[in-house]
Parts: C-alpha cells; sequence; structure tokens
C-alpha cells in the first residue's frame, strides 16, 4: 500500500492545526506555510475534511479551522478516509465476492494481503492526533532518528 499525498497531507495539516490551535481558528495559509504544502491543494482538503466532520470552518477576521472532534477524538484513519484515500492493499475491490484476476477469482495471496490492509486500518484507527502529538507513536524509527540526533549533537558540542 503506497498512501498518496492527499493521505499524508491531510495528516500532517490536522497534525499542525492541533499542535498550534491554542483553542483559536488556524488559517489554513499558516498551515501551507509551515507544513510547505499549497494552500490550494490545503483548501481542497479541507473541504472533504469538513464535510466528513473532522474540521469546523470559522469565517471573517481571524477565521480559519478548529478541531471539530478535539485530538483525543480525532483518529487518524478518519483523516485518511475522510479525504477519500483508500487503504488497502489489494488489487480487488473491497467487499467483492469475485477475485482480480481474468477468471475473477482471488490470487493465491488475496488473504494475506487483505489481512494486511485490516491491520493497518486497525493500527490508523487506534492513533489519535493527541498520540501524535505526545510522541506516543515513535518506533524504532524514532530511535534511531533520535539517536542520531544525539550523536550529531555530541559532535557539535566536542568541535
Amino acid at each position: 500500500m503506497k498512501l498518496s499525498t492527499k493521505g499524508r497531507y491531510a495528516v500532517m495539516a490536522m497534525v499542525d492545526i492541533a499542535a498550534h490551535t491554542e483553542g483559536k481558528p488556524i488559517a489554513l495559509a499558516d498551515v501551507a506555510e509551515r507544513q510547505e504544502i499549497s494552500l490550494s491543494y490545503l483548501e481542497q482538503l479541507f473541504g472533504k475534511l469538513r464535510r466528513g466532520g473532522l474540521v469546523k470552518s470559522v469565517r471573517g477576521p481571524g477565521g480559519g479551522y478548529l478541531l471539530a472532534r478535539g485530538v483525543a477524538n480525532t483518529r487518524i484513519a478518519d483523516i485518511i478516509l475522510s479525504v477519500d484515500e483508500s487503504i488497502k492493499t489489494t488489487r480487488c475491490t473491497p467487499g467483492s465476492p469475485t477475485g482480480c484476476t481474468s477468471n475473477k477469482s482471488r490470487c493465491l495471496t488475496h488473504d494475506l494481503w487483505e489481512e494486511l490492509g485490516n491491520h493497518i486500518f486497525l493500527y490508523l484507527n487506534s492513533v489519535s492526533l493527541a498520540d501524535v502529538i505526545d510522541d506516543r507513536v515513535l518506533g524504532s524509527s524514532g530511535v534511531q532518528h533520535r539517536l542520531g540526533e544525539d550523536a550529531n549533537l555530541a559532535a557539535a558540542q566536542q568541535a
């Protein structure tokens, strides 16, 4: 499964809003600048996020977007699904009784990929914006990243 920019950018923008909101609406222009995402692209994504009930828009001076559910109640899976991103790893149409091969049967590895997609969804559905902001999703990649930062800091202090 490859998550497109649509899903990644929507999650990045929602985390940005969650991290900067302090109860006040956040202008998409500010999010676009901080995250280096096109403003027009963010406007399209936030239309979908608003229709999905994940954000509320505030018009006028000082307007922008607020989270509709709060950081603890906004799941990463909900964000991805709200922008019409699919969380699937098979070629088959989800829920279809037929497969994607020329004779409409399922390939030998169908169940493997189907279960992988289910695990990805369950993981993304278990992670909230609060988890991301509070660094509660760091696995070994985070440890490696932090070790690299610590090594760079130590080298700079010795120089």
